[in-house]
Parts: C-alpha cells; structure tokens; sequence
C-alpha cells in the first residue's frame, strides 16, 4: 500500500485518532528507518467472551499487522489489583497467578481467530509496575499536576455530588499511562471511555522525554437490536465462536438502519464495495434482506469458512423459508414423566430460568410439533416423540 492507502485503511470506521496530524509523521519514520510501529490494546485480566463489537478493534489491529507493525496486548493484572475507579462497579476480585495465566490463554485462542499468533506479543503490567518501589511512585506521580488527573469526568463528577473519590483511584490512570512509558508504544488503541487514560499516556511519555503516542478510537458497534452497545449481558451479541448457523441467524436480526455500520465494522468488503453499499441503502436500490444475507455470510465466512457460511445460508432457508426442522438437533430424554416443560426448556439452555421459560410461552415463543404452546404448566407425558422449538433457532427432540 501506499502512505495514502495505508492511512485510508487504518481510518476507515474509526471514531478519532488523536491527534490525526502525527498519524503520518509516525508511517513516515517507520518506512525510513525501517523499524515497526508498537501499537498496543490494554485488556483486563478476566476471561474474555469475544464478540463482534470486541472484533471491531482486534480487527484494526490485525490491519497494523498486515501493514508491518507490532502489536502488543497488555493485561492489565497490576492495574486490576487497584480497583475500577469509574464508581459504577465493585473493585475487582484479585485473581491469582494461575487464574490471571489461563484467562491470558484463553484471550490468546479467542484473538487468534482473527490477530496473527505468531505476530502477538501478550505482556503484563505487572512487569513493570510491581517493582516499582514507593520513592519510584512519587518520582512517577511528580510527572502530573492534580488539575490534569481531575480533568477526568467521573472525577469530576464524584467531587461536584460530594461523593468520594480515594487517593488510590487517582493512581489508576497514572498507572495504565506508565504502562505507554514502559513500552514507548507508539500507537495505543481503546474505546471512547478510555480517552483519558490514554491520553494521559502521551502527557507522561513527553515527561519522560520519548515521542508520544496516538490514541486511535473505536466506535461501539451496536447490538442486534439496534440501540444498546453489543454486549452478553444484554443478549444482542453475535460470538466469534458461535456455531455458523447461530451466527448466520443472528446477523440477519440486526435492523436496517444498522447494515452500513456493520459492514463498515465488521465486514471485510473492499472500500469500493463499502461505497457501493452506502449508496444502495440511501437510494434504496438494494433489497435489505439481500445485503443482510451477503453480510452474514461475510461475516461467517471470516471466523468458519466460505463453505460454512454457505451452507449456515442453505440450512437457514430450509428450516425458515421451507418451515422444516433442523438435521441435526439435540436429543432430549425424559428421565421422569411426567415433566414440567418450563423445567425441559431451563435444562436445554434455552431459558436462564422457569420465570424466563414462562415469558417465553406467553410471547408465543414456544411450540411443540409445530403447535403453539398456551399453558406455561404444561406436563409432557412422554407417550410420544415430540419436537421442541423456542424461538426462531432454537430446537429438541424430546425423547419417551
């Protein structure tokens, strides 16, 4: 690529790089000298559930890889230890060794789907941070003024409702920004609620005399509702490991006005074709069921395979558009009979709870071979073979 193309690329679906105007001065010296670009994404050290709002960033980073640079994952294992101090959640439990190194694996298998392995370097805080003596961290906090930590929103905010904000918190930042000096990184990647720290990043590494970093910032992909940010909690997540057929299904929930954010985000359409698509949708020369159907087997196709992502397509026509069942679904055998089928749905997964399982018959939600279920008390006598559908996708065979 170009410096132009390379700089369009890692622009594409950002929410802002601050500041931009350094962007190409650090492209320039690292094609002169011939030395890569450490750009780094700090993570904490909980084991991690990837979705596509996730992917959003490790997607650009793998961008950064195929141009050259080095990327580098903190885990945050140090930082953890001091607590959140955003005031809305409980400081966080302290992990072990043992606890920290399998979640540091288990980021490793799920970023490998789409970072290159080989090319990741995973490092942690603590490296750094833990040897730091007492007279080190008054040395580190002399490097920032109490104006500046309090620029920090939620600071603020807890100051002004007479709230209480603890020394220790305001070490959190200047923490995570040490971690910046610590690797000269160059390049630091995060969310939009993390612009203050890394931010603060630049401030220390000019204090400590190096080049500082930009901060390149994501937007928040929405969910498959449409409105809340992607997330497990909320249940409007697609998972990187989720089965074709789920993730196929899933994709095509999303609404309209979400198609060109998710092509733009988490699709791997040329810019040309991402123009094409923009254009479609505002004229409204395109079918939206047809670009949601190409997006899903995009996105597919980038975390299984094309051959997958065609056959998640066929799979989801014969059951929805054809009405027929599933091949290969599970098989329930009833151990006691009668069974109460809220109990059946709850031991399938496909209710978190009986009161779940009762929401679900009375939305409609709920069939046995094809029949509506009305009664949330109902007993399955187990005199018969019968089908279970919850849902759209969701399938058993219940089993006398």
């Amino acid at each position: 690529m170009t410096l132009d193309q390379q700089i369009a690329a890692i622009k594409r679906g950002t929410q802002s790089i601050i500041p931009e105007a350094e962007l190409r001065q650090k492209l320039e010296k690292s094609q002169k000298t011939g030395k890569p670009l450490k750009v780094k994404l700090g993570l904490d050290p909980t084991a991690p559930d990837i979705h596509l709002g996730f992917a959003v960033v490790l997607r650009k980073l793998r961008l950064f890889q195929d141009l050259g640079h080095e990327v580098i994952i903190i885990i945050g294992d140090f930082t953890a230890s001091i607590g959140d101090p955003s005031g809305k959640s409980k400081t966080r439990p302290q992990l072990s060794p043992q606890e920290i190194a399998e979640n540091a694996k288990t980021y490793a298998d799920q970023y490998s789907k789409i970072l290159d392995r080989e090319k990741t370097t995973v490092r942690f805080n603590s490296e750094w941070l833990q040897p730091l003596d007492f007279a080190d961290i008054i040395r580190l906090a002399s490097k920032l003024t109490v104006a500046r930590i309090l620029e920090r929103d939620d600071f603020q905010n807890r100051l002004k409702e007479g709230r209480e904000l603890r020394l220790h918190e305001i070490l959190y930042p200047v923490c995570q920004a040490y971690d910046s000096v610590a690797l000269e990184s160059d390049i630091e990647m995060g969310g939009t609620d993390q612009m203050f720290n890394i931010l603060l990043g630049r401030d220390l590494q000019r204090e400590f005399g190096q080049d500082p970093q930009i901060g390149l910032f994501m937007p928040l992909l929405v969910g498959t509702d449409g409105t809340e940010k992607m997330s497990k909690s909320l249940g409007n997540y697609i998972g990187i490991h989720e089965p074709p057929a789920e993730m196929y299904g899933k994709t095509l929930s999303i609404p309209d006005s979400a198609l060109y954010t998710y092509y733009e985000l988490a699709s791997d359409v040329s810019d040309e074709e991402l123009a094409e698509i923009k254009v479609q949708l505002e004229t409204g020369t395109a079918n939206p069921r047809d670009l949601k159907r190409r997006l899903a087997r995009n996105i597919v196709a980038q975390y299984h395979s094309e051959d997958a992502a065609y056959a998640a397509e066929a799979e989801f026509d014969r059951i929805f558009i054809k009405k027929s069942i599933p091949e290969d679904i599970p098989e329930y055998p009833l151990r006691e009979k009668p069974a109460r089928l809220i109990a059946i749905m709850v031991d399938l997964e496909f209710a978190k709870s009986n009161g779940e399982a009762r929401r679900l018959i009375r939305q409609g939600g709920v069939y046995l071979n094809e029949e509506r279920v009305q009664d949330e008390n109902l007993e399955i006598t187990g005199e018969q073979e019968l089908i279970l559908k919850v849902g759209k996708r969701k399938f058993a065979r219940l089993l006398p």
